[in-house]
């Protein structure tokens, strides 16, 4: 991959949310205010954190447990996002991970052939693509047979479109609520709800193809997963997405201190874990990640085990 192919690529990713930061200050006071923004970046975080904290790190890696009660709030959260009902959306992940950047991956950007219009093709497919053409076909029984079996996860399943419809009926309320008008309430669902969605679909998607194009590697695994750390904050601390590959069970994605400081999702694990509300942490020690980096430094083949499965065989189902 070429330096031009590579800004091409971050150019279709990152021209779209900056467009929207300059509507943003057009329309200050017209089409958007401080209301609109405050409900707008709060219902990002909730439902962000339903997908990073949920649906990813606990649901589909079981990098922590929680109590019923939490895990159905999670998974609630998650929906509202709408990025998929929760068992769809982890029987793709697993599939992602079982599959990494080899064919069978449901949005690898590296399937798509060489040159420019392969790479242009690898990244609409990582972005965009794929929900068109590779979601939801994850077989639910094989990659997800421990959700499957849930009766609570099964119902909110089967119930996604009623979250999806609560994630945009909970802006227009509180902004009727505020606001007192019809105006008020439809401007609020306008940027609380759909413009967040849209902010939120970016951002989760770049860690599909931009974290699989360029950024920074460090240890030795069989995929081209990368690191991109202007990402993270946005991403709530997905965007450690090489640390992720290398050690897929582990509850935070940042790994060095500036990492972690960038990890929101990790933070809050930590937080959570401090009152009581989640527990059996899964942490990588500081060992496990020098025999990664001393593999690397060697040059060896093999990378020395994590505890999690990482070769680029279909077995590498998340653990």
């Amino acid at each position: 991959m070429t330096r031009l192919h590579k800004f091409v690529n971050l150019l279709g990713v990152a021209v779209p949310p900056t467009a929207l930061i300059a509507a943003i200050v057009l329309l200050w006071h017209r089409a958007i205010g401080p209301r609109e923004l405050i409900l707008m970046m709060v219902l990002y975080f909730i439902t962000g954190f339903g997908v990073t904290l949920g649906f990813h790190r606990m649901f589909t890696h079981r990098a922590f447990e929680s109590s019923a009660t939490l895990r159905a709030i999670l998974a609630v959260l998650g929906s509202m996002a709408v990025e998929g009902s929760v068992i769809t959306w982890v029987a793709d992940h697993r599939k992602h991970h079982a599959f990494t950047d080899i064919d069978g991956d449901p949005h690898s950007p590296h399937l798509s052939g060489p040159g420019l219009s392969g790479a242009l093709k690898g990244l609409w497919h990582a972005h965009i693509g794929w929900l068109f053409e590779s979601v939801g076909q994850a077989d639910r029984e094989r990659f997800a047979p421990d959700l499957v079996k849930d009766p609570v996860l099964r119902m909110i399943d089967r119930l996604f479109f009623l979250w999806v419809a609560l994630g945009l009926l909970i802006p227009f309320g509180v902004g009727w609520a505020i606001g007192g008008t019809l105006g008020a309430a439809s401007t609020a669902l306008l940027w609380a709800g759909l413009v967040r969605v849209f902010l939120l679909h970016h951002v989760t998607w770049s860690i599909n193809s931009v974290c699989h194009f360029f950024g920074k590697r460090r240890f030795d695994i069989d995929d081209e997963s990368t690191n991109v750390g202007w990402l993270a904050p946005f991403s709530f601390g997905e965007a450690w997405h090489h640390n992720h590959h290398a050690f897929p069970t582990s509850a935070f994605h940042g790994l060095r201190l500036w990492e972690r400081i960038t990890d929101p999702t990790g933070l809050l694990i930590l937080m959570l874990e401090k009152c009581g509300l989640v527990w059996n942490v899964v942490r990588i020690s500081p060992e496990r990640q020098a025999a990664k980096l001393k593999a690397v430094a060697s040059g060896a083949s093999q990378a020395v085990s994590s505890g999690a499965i990482v070769s680029p065989a279909p077995s590498r189902l998340p653990q």
